[in-house]
């Protein structure tokens, strides 16, 4: 096990950790690809066969020799080396990147770059090899699959896809026209809130912006400024509190429906308990006001099952073909990998083992320099600020800061930093701080720890505050904000 992280993770303490500096996961990727063509560590003969691309990888790495990767990515060499050495010669290696590489400017960037370390490993559409994203939430990927974003239709298909378009008019029974082109990603949507040609009303599920989105005193000034907001939510979360309306929404197990897990098998989450008396499913919340919005003859969907049956034949055609799936099928088999086209066919556990999702059926090598975050520190704001997760709390907290043994467990927003970055400032563990950014301020207790880069101070997101923080800065194709990078600077003590 290898664990990249600027922090000594649990998962870190038992593995080769490469502690990298935040924002520089290409370069890393790219040093430790440089050393396997370096040293021959890897299968020429699956890139020639099954991707295209490779020579102008290959001409991309040769800069990143080991030493220069130290230099950029503060990992040493000899673990560098290390590291491809474990890779390039184990019988099957896989690449499993989560938030970190990809909330930032350069997301999309650096997760190419690591994809084509997994592809010149070879051996793609097999056990136990390639690449993987692990998502942050139970049904990330199935979310994603339904044409949750303001680009994409059920089935990954393209929002401005001509065939596409015409597949779901004909399901949804709509004129072509009707079905709009594709919105703003979801940071760009709630920025527009309350401003001239913007949104005016919105309606939020399940969601806390004023505590996850990045700069949120920002957002919350915006969310004051909407002429209507209504919130779904089973607690009165710090957004439902500036909520017009608010409805209760029924908790996950007290729901019916399926999920879809980061291998892509579809499985079926059978509801555990009824919600109680006058609270609503999502379901049953969203159909309603259809309804009362003019289109009842739209949202006559009854049972979970019924969208289900809409969303197989939504997804025929598509990459993420779910026509073939049933309930039943889910069911006696444990759950049923898309895409599964017929209800005859088997699934597909593994989608590329003949040919990948490209027009040639090749996998693309992506060249891939290594470019800075947005923010870099320097001057009034030296040392870098990162954002992760706590093993005691989930998301925005609206749930876990609501359970005892929880909040006894991580009781307060704490700043985790270097016992010398700390001595430094003149403060010692639970001194009260104030971390400052470009975009704001927040107040946290000192936790430190040697776990900790001496550049770097880490915030659990799960707190109001540590998002006002946070840098609103958008990676060009994915939309994703870098809540993972910003400078920043300590205030408090003898600092």
């Amino acid at each position: 096990l290898i664990v990249a992280d600027p922090i000594r993770s649990a998962s870190a303490h038992r593995a080769l950790h490469l502690q990298l500096a935040p924002g520089t996961d290409a370069a890393l990727a790219n040093g430790l690809l440089h050393v396997l063509l370096r040293e021959g560590l890897f299968d020429q003969a699956f890139i020639d066969e099954r991707t295209e691309g490779f020579e102008k990888v290959k001409a991309t790495v040769l800069g990143y020799w080991p030493e220069r990767v130290e230099r950029i990515t503060g990992v040493p060499e000899a673990q560098l080396l290390a590291a491809a050495r474990i890779l390039g010669s184990a019988k099957s290696a896989m690449v499993l990147t989560g938030r970190g590489p990809e909330q930032q400017a350069t997301g999309v960037a650096n997760t190419l770059a690591f994809i084509n370390l997994a592809l010149a490993f070879g051996k793609a559409g097999t056990p136990f090899t390639s690449y993987g994203c692990v998502t942050g939430q139970g049904n990330g990927q199935g979310g994603r699959e339904h044409g949750q974003k303001a680009d994409q239709l059920p089935g990954y298909r393209r929002i401005d896809d001509p065939r596409a378009r015409r597949h779901l008019a004909r399901i949804w029974e709509v004129p072509e026209p009707s079905i709009p082109g594709p919105g703003k990603s979801a940071f760009e949507l709630l920025a527009t809130m309350g401003t001239p040609g913007g949104l005016r009303a919105l309606m939020v599920f399940g969601s806390n912006p004023i505590v996850s989105a990045p700069d949120a005193s920002a957002i919350e000034e915006r969310l004051r400024s909407l002429d209507f907001l209504a919130v779904a939510d089973f607690f009165l979360s710090e957004t439902a509190a500036l909520a017009d309306v608010v409805l209760p929404s029924a908790q996950w197990a007290e729901e019916e429906g399926t999920m879809t897990n980061l291998e892509g098998r579809v499985v079926h989450r059978r509801r555990a308990r009824p919600p109680p008396p006058g609270v609503r499913t999502d379901l049953e919340i969203l159909g309603e006001l259809g309804s009362r919005l003019g289109g009842a003859e739209r949202f006559g969907h009854r049972t979970a099952r019924d969208v289900f049956d809409e969303l197989r034949r939504a997804t025929q055609g598509g990459l993420a073909d779910y026509s073939g799936i049933t309930y039943e099928k889910i069911d006696a088999e444990g759950g049923v990998f898309w895409p599964c086209p017929a209800e005859g066919h088997p699934g597909t556990p593994r989608p590329f083992a003949q040919r990948f999702a490209t027009p040639n059926g090749r996998a693309r090598f992506h060249p891939i320099p290594h470019r800075p975050a947005a923010e870099e520190p320097r001057g009034e704001y030296p040392l870098v600020l990162t954002t992760g997760r706590l093993l005691a709390h989930y998301q925005s907290g609206t749930q876990t800061r609501r359970v005892p043994e929880l909040i006894r467990a991580a009781p307060a927003p704490v700043a985790r930093m270097h016992p010398s970055t700390a001595r430094r400032h003149g403060l010692a563990d639970r001194d009260p701080v104030m971390l400052v950014t470009r975009r704001g301020s927040a107040r946290f207790l000192v936790e430190c720890t040697p776990a900790l880069r001496e550049d770097v101070v880490f915030v659990a997101f799960h707190w109001p505050g540590a998002n006002r923080l946070t840098n609103p800065a958008l990676d060009p194709v994915s939309r994703m904000p870098e809540f993972k990078v910003c400078a920043v600077r300590i205030e408090g003590g003898m600092g």
